[in-house]
């Protein structure tokens, strides 16, 4: 059996490399991009790297800390290169991201990087999005309405609850997270903006059409796919 982790390790050492000296970074958030900001602080040490990370989330805040990057913000520099994970990638290489609960900060940070590098094992790749639900973040009043407004568009909804917490989680923004399914997502692009004009949504997870490059661990070694 292949071992996943080692799959994430070795696309997220894979992606450490990438980075510059002098570039300000994306951080994404999850399991994989974790090896990733790991091995980027082995290089920041090791090689005296200068550099600044964007973190998208908590997690990857704290992270980067403890692995000696230093750390700014979108308001005082533009980003060169952004790496992040993703729950699935179609052959298109659109995404749906937010496992994590951190995609409405990921979008920000990845859409406006020079390059978008993702990078994930080889359980993530899909012939079509729509196995893993989409994501949503909204404000919690619009709860009920938002339900109603994606099940008239064929979607499933569940609210996401805590683990080892009492309620629904929170994101980092003080937001619920509605997880929608739909099946065999035909026009990534369309559903992602239908679904942001629906009030009470402040973010979903579909990524249609920002990738520049996705790093894939496979049991043979890693596979580069680019636009």
């Amino acid at each position: 059996m292949v071992d996943s982790d080692l799959l994430k390790q070795n696309v997220g050492k894979q992606a450490s490399e990438l980075i510059q000296d002098g570039q300000v970074v994306g951080l994404g958030t999850g399991s994989t991009t974790h090896h990733f900001i790991r091995y980027l602080g082995e290089r920041v040490k090791n090689e005296e790297l200068d550099i600044l990370g964007i973190p998208t989330s908590f997690q990857s805040l704290i992270l980067a800390r403890e692995s000696g990057i230093k750390i700014t913000t979108l308001d005082e520099y533009d980003i060169n290169i952004a790496v992040d994970g993703a729950d699935e990638v179609n052959p298109s290489l659109d995404l749906i991201k937010g496992g994590g609960a951190a995609h409405t900060l990921e979008k920000l940070v990845d859409s406006s990087a020079d390059e978008f590098v993702v990078i994930v094992d080889d359980s993530k790749m899909v012939d079509s999005l729509g196995k893993f639900p989409v994501p949503l973040e909204i404000i919690p009043d619009s709860l009920r309405l938002v339900k109603n407004a994606v099940i008239e568009m064929g979607g499933v909804p569940e609210l996401r609850m805590g683990i080892q917490k009492d309620g629904p989680v929170i994101t980092d923004n003080g937001n619920f997270v509605l997880d929608t399914k739909f099946d065999d997502i035909e026009n990534p692009y369309e559903l992602e903006i239908e679904l942001n004009t629906i009030p009470g949504v402040l973010e979903n997870g579909i990524f249609a059409g920002i990738t520049d490059k996705v790093i894939v661990g496979r049991e043979n070694g890693n596979e580069i796919i680019e636009k």
